[in-house]
């Protein structure tokens, strides 16, 4: 079983997608299926701009379990106020700075949501996110 857990600090758009970078090496170093593996990276990297983008910072846990890949993200805040909404496709609470420099697309939730095969998400606002996702190995 492997576990790491590595730090996302918010706002710093100049590591946005080192963590999941990492991530996808880690899982190409250890055979994992490529379809797999393409579908862990989106979401990897969903959820770290995610955390870089809205969130006041946090982290993402990696772990090989037993038949599956578990993805953790999780933050200090704000949180979000509602998660239906959020999960639109084309919602984004993203400022403009953001969505010119092209994120903030408001694809992030639901993109995560449709290559994971389990996605869990809980929120409060104030409080923070955490997300967990699963793939089946």
């Amino acid at each position: 079983m492997i576990k790491e857990t590595y730090p996302v600090r918010a706002g710093d758009m100049t590591a946005a997608g080192d963590v999941s970078a990492r991530i996808k090496r880690q899982m190409k170093q250890l055979g994992i299926d490529a379809a797999v593996m393409r579908r862990v990276s989106v979401c990897t990297y969903e959820a770290e701009i995610n955390l870089v983008i809205h969130s006041l910072g946090g982290e993402i846990t990696f772990e090989i379990a037993p038949g599956k890949i578990l993805v953790r993200a999780t933050d200090v805040g704000p949180g979000i106020a509602d998660i239906e909404k959020a999960m639109t496709e084309g919602f984004s609470t993203a400022s403009n700075e953001v969505r010119n420099m092209g994120f903030g697309a408001g694809m992030g939730l639901p993109n995560m949501k449709r290559n994971a095969d389990a996605f869990f998400i809980t929120s409060q606002p104030g409080a923070g996110t955490d997300i967990r996702m699963e793939f089946g190995i």
